[in-house]
């Protein structure tokens, strides 16, 4: 089964949701020029690390953003991996993965699960509980954010479930960038799944991020990269590849976790 996959690799514009919802509509109609099955956005994409502001600007229970990528799927006929969006519930903040499929219907939330001291996401975030699997056209994935790739037992979690294919969405600062494409690269590897990364461009007025959004297959073959600077990326990915490696080097076969 093949997929073609779009990264929306976006500058946010800091701590102000109306904008970056425009910005939005207009990356997602340039996107549909690449006829993509799959439209993919990055980490916090309506307010950006604005994190003390979040009681004022967090999305009520993400209402907004699932309305938003509603519309746009069924406009588009188009799956969201709808980057992720400050989510205001009652017991606070979360850090909000959103699925959207081509039919307009929210498929799956996940709420990111390691939060980042270094940019105080513990001070002003809750942390989430539940897995991020989903189904698209009957195919298992994961989805994760950004910090999470750095434990790679969490991403073991989703593809020793069947996940084919990992989504990241990420605010991955530029001094790390090293960190970014490495990590990235050995989950596809060791995983033997797809990678799909979308990390945002630009700066806020602490950060300056990486960027290098990446398409990966499960041989750690990078198929698109972007830049640094705000683009939209795409490439096709062949889902059946999973099947063919993991019985190549059935590494899911020769674990042994009662030992771990």
């Amino acid at each position: 089964m093949k997929l073609k996959i779009t990264c929306l690799q976006m500058d946010i514009a800091f701590g102000n949701p109306s904008e970056n919802y425009q910005k939005a509509e207009r990356l997602i109609e340039e996107a549909m020029k690449e006829n993509p099955d799959i439209i993919v956005f990055p980490e916090l994409w309506t307010t950006g690390y604005d994190l003390t502001r979040l009681d004022t600007i967090a999305d009520k229970g993400a209402v907004n953003t699932i309305d938003f990528f509603k519309k746009a799927a069924k406009k588009y006929q188009v799956h969201f991996v709808g980057g992720s969006v400050a989510n205001q519930g009652e017991q606070g903040v979360k850090n909000t993965l959103l699925i959207i499929n081509n039919k307009g219907q929210l498929v799956h939330s996940y709420s990111k699960l390691h939060l980042f001291k270094l940019m105080d996401e513990h001070l002003y975030l809750e942390a989430g509980e539940e897995k991020g699997l989903f189904e698209l056209d009957n195919r298992l994935f994961g989805g994760v954010i950004c910090y999470d790739i750095r434990f790679p037992e969490w991403i073991r979690a989703h593809t020793s479930k069947g996940a084919e294919a990992l989504f990241v969405v990420a605010e991955w600062p530029a001094p790390r960038l090293s960190h970014w494409r490495s990590l990235l690269l050995a989950r596809a590897i060791e995983n033997q799944c797809f990678v799909i990364a979308c990390n945002r461009s630009g700066h806020d007025p602490n950060n300056e991020f990486a960027g290098h959004s990446m398409i990966i297959d499960p041989w750690g073959e990078v198929l698109a990269e972007a830049g640094t600077t705000e683009e939209i990326l795409s490439a096709i990915i062949e889902l059946d590849l999973v099947k063919d490696i993991r019985k190549q080097i059935p590494i899911f076969e020769d674990r042994r976790p009662e030992l771990y």
